[in-house]
């Protein structure tokens, strides 16, 4: 049963049971997050790339607003901890001591300032994922994975966010009296399960926001690389 409706939900959406992803393909979008925040000045030319970037069907954009910089004049308007948590667990798999915004990194794996947009296109380019992770597919409020056995459970997240242009008015802070643009702003972040290979579904709940978009994340361990990703 679980193959029959994997193939029923891959059908619908597109894709087969092996994972057929190909550098640029919408289906399998390169995942580049950027940790920022409204109350840090050298945060816009980076939140800049990563707007430029939202629209694009090959790559699934997402900003993460950090709550450390919250006690140093401005407290960011969608900053959350799970947001900062994030980082920090980037950050000791790659066994850095500390967290720093602006950081972008890129299916899991490529970090960088995320400032300079030739050398981010540069890192989509050298960091794609190719042909080697799952599948997934979505249809009616499941999603299913498919592919090979992994030699450790890997984490299925489940995101929401929005893909609205927001212009914040900054008041304090090192960007105050600024108006900053914002896009594809995470809303929510949800550890959905784990996958250990084979196929698996599982439920996901409607968005509480109809505004907001869905994507699913199937990344290796905390801080590890992105495998797989779809936006459904």
């Amino acid at each position: 049963m679980p193959n029959r409706i994997f193939l029923t939900l891959a059908g619908l959406a597109g894709l087969s049971s092996t994972n057929s992803a190909i550098a640029g393909d919408p289906n399998d979008p390169t995942v580049v997050e950027l940790f920022q925040s409204q109350g840090c000045s050298s945060c816009p030319p980076a939140n800049a790339v990563l707007n430029s970037l939202a629209g694009r069907p090959d790559v699934l954009a997402l900003s993460f607003a950090v709550t450390y910089w919250d006690q140093l004049g401005w407290k960011d308007t969608f900053a959350h901890p799970a947001y900062t948590a994030r980082q920090w667990e980037y950050s000791r798999a790659g066994k850095r001591a500390n967290v720093s915004t602006p950081q972008m990194i890129i299916n899991g794996r490529g970090v960088l300032v995320g400032s300079n947009k030739a050398q981010v296109e540069a890192f989509i380019r050298r960091y794609d994922r190719r042909t080697s992770g799952p599948a997934i597919a979505a249809r009616a409020g499941k999603i299913a994975i498919a592919g090979k056995r992994l030699a450790r459970p890997a984490n299925v997240w489940l995101v929401r966010y929005d893909p609205r242009a927001h212009q914040v008015p900054i008041r304090a802070g090192e960007n105050g009296g600024r108006t900053l643009p914002h896009k594809n702003i995470v809303r929510s972040l949800h550890l959905v399960g784990k996958w250990s290979g084979g196929v698996v579904t599982y439920d996901i709940p409607a968005a509480l926001n109809g505004s907001y978009r869905t994507a699913v994340l199937v990344q290796d361990g905390p801080g590890g690389a992105i495998l797989a990703a779809r936006k459904v």
